[in-house]
């Protein structure tokens, strides 16, 4: 396993794109957010898609602070599990393309799916691979807690002693935290890729954003808070 990650000073948000729907995933989002953070001493911080959302809102209104949520951020993680892409993350992922924003694509799923061939080849729809400023990892997760867990439970031969021990729960967190190390790395290498946005359309682009999904308000406060967010990228080198 790679050695600790150096503490770094200048802090990054991450917009956190991926299904929120039922209880394991709420459990993997948050927990995988956590070791991000720490393993990032702080570094990059995490926006989880179940904290973003509020059941009071109307879905028009849902949708849009997603949007805005992930306009504002430095960067992005999208999952990209599941034998089909959950729509929603992957609508997220082509609009962070649209804002020239540097994304990591995580899968985890040991499933090929999609219409692409070839082990070397992305397990998803092929209209979702070969974007600019976008680095994946595909971590097998099943076979490395299985690693793991015949490690921890060599010389355990009962259920009873495995499940008051905590074996699985410990051995996931491992999986985890191991996947969030890789993570930070791959935060690292995308956001050093320079910008593909020219300079001169920074601007305009970021005006357009706005009207893109035809974002409900007031347009010029929906300018303003597009050109702030502008202004922080640039600050921050990422635009």
């Amino acid at each position: 396993m790679p050695g600790p990650l150096k503490p770094q000073k200048k802090s990054f948000t991450v917009y956190f794109g991926g299904p929120l729907f039922d209880v394991k995933q709420l459990i993997g989002n948050a927990y995988l957010a956590e070791s991000i953070y720490e393993k990032s001493h702080g570094q990059y911080l995490c926006r989880l898609p179940q904290d973003i959302a509020r059941g009071t809102d109307r879905p028009q209104a849902r949708r849009d602070r997603a949007i805005r949520e992930l306009y504002a951020s430095d960067l992005a993680v999208f999952s990209f599990d599941g034998a089909e892409l959950d729509g929603g993350t992957l609508v997220e992922f082509v609009l962070a393309k649209a804002a020239d924003i540097p994304c990591v694509l995580l899968r985890t799923d040991v499933r090929r799916a999609g219409d692409q061939t070839g082990n070397a080849s992305d397990p998803w729809t092929l209209m979702a691979s070969f974007y600019p400023r976008t680095v994946t990892i595909r971590a097998h997760s099943l076979s490395e807690y299985r690693k793991r867990q015949a490690r921890r439970t060599k010389a355990t031969r009962t259920d009873i002693v495995r499940l008051a021990g905590q074996h699985a729960s410990a051995t996931a967190s491992s999986v985890c935290d191991a996947l969030a190390v890789q993570i930070v790395r791959a935060l690292e290498q995308v956001r050093r890729q320079p910008p593909r946005l020219p300079r001169h359309l920074r601007v305009e682009i970021y005006q357009w954003l706005a009207l893109l999904p035809a974002l409900r308000g007031k347009p010029k406060i929906l300018r303003k808070e597009l050109e702030r967010a502008l202004e922080r990228k640039v600050k921050k080198n990422l635009l």
